[in-house]
């Protein structure tokens, strides 16, 4: 998928762990054959130009599609599959998938885990009896350095802005890099699914974003705007503290 994945695990490595981990990775490698862009012969490229139907596709791909259309309604239009006009569910397929190879390590008996994906995170448990998950939240103008950490347990973080990859986060309305007043916007949930889609779409609504994120229930926000200005919701980090 163009970044790196990356698994830490706090609890005993059973033999159940041990294998649902290597199924977790291969899930991840099934993922990008399916899903890439990249690749011509994968299936969503080939459904792009119409050499293949959804009926041919593998489930998954009908299950993403249909994930993208509640986003792109959810977010009244700021979220989209098709990018350009042509099928791209991109926005959508990371977090997803982060947040299955997460469900499979949890479904062997893995409490306590990080599932990182290119820096968003499907955490589950605490980091060590008693203690909280920390994420640091990098600067999106000073290498280096930190804006924020985020504290809690079973969180989903997942951040969006121009810092690692320039302006590559399109308005749907124009087809061209958003101008946004954002230089990145970081979400926390639940799900990395839903959070990962809608900081996208946060950061391509540039000033709407504060609005609409306080509509979405169990979803807090820092945002760090142009002149290195900052904003919050009001729960941001510490409603994931217990």
């Amino acid at each position: 998928m163009g970044t790196v994945f990356s698994f830490d695990l706090r609890d005993t490595p059973t033999p159940a762990v041990r294998h649902a981990l290597d199924r977790a990775v291969a899930w991840l490698h099934r993922v990008d054959e399916v899903f890439s862009t990249y690749r011509p012969g994968s299936q969503i490229s080939r459904l792009a130009r119409g050499e293949v139907t959804l009926a041919d596709c593998d489930r998954d791909v009908a299950e993403v599609l249909r994930l993208c259309e509640s986003a792109q309604r959810l977010t009244d239009g700021w979220f989209t599959p098709a990018p350009g006009g042509r099928l791209d569910p991109s926005g959508v397929v990371k977090g997803w998938a982060i947040e299955r190879a997460s469900e499979i390590l949890a479904r062997a008996g893995a409490r306590n885990t990080c599932v990182n994906g290119g820096g968003d995170i499907q955490l589950r448990g605490e980091c060590a009896p008693g203690v909280p998950w920390r994420v640091g939240i990098a600067h999106p103008s000073l290498p280096g350095r930190l804006s924020t950490v985020v504290s809690g347990r079973d969180l989903a973080v997942a951040t969006s802005g121009t810092a690692e990859r320039g302006p590559h986060i399109l308005d749907p309305r124009t087809g061209r890099a958003a101008a946004s007043d954002l230089l990145s916007i970081t979400l926390v949930g639940r799900h990395l699914t839903d959070v990962d889609v809608w900081a996208t779409a946060a950061f391509a609504m540039g000033p709407r974003a504060r609005e609409w994120i306080d509509s979405l229930p169990g979803v807090e926000a820092f945002a760090v705007t142009s002149g290195d200005r900052a904003w919050w919701t009001e729960g941001f980090p510490g409603v994931f503290e217990r």
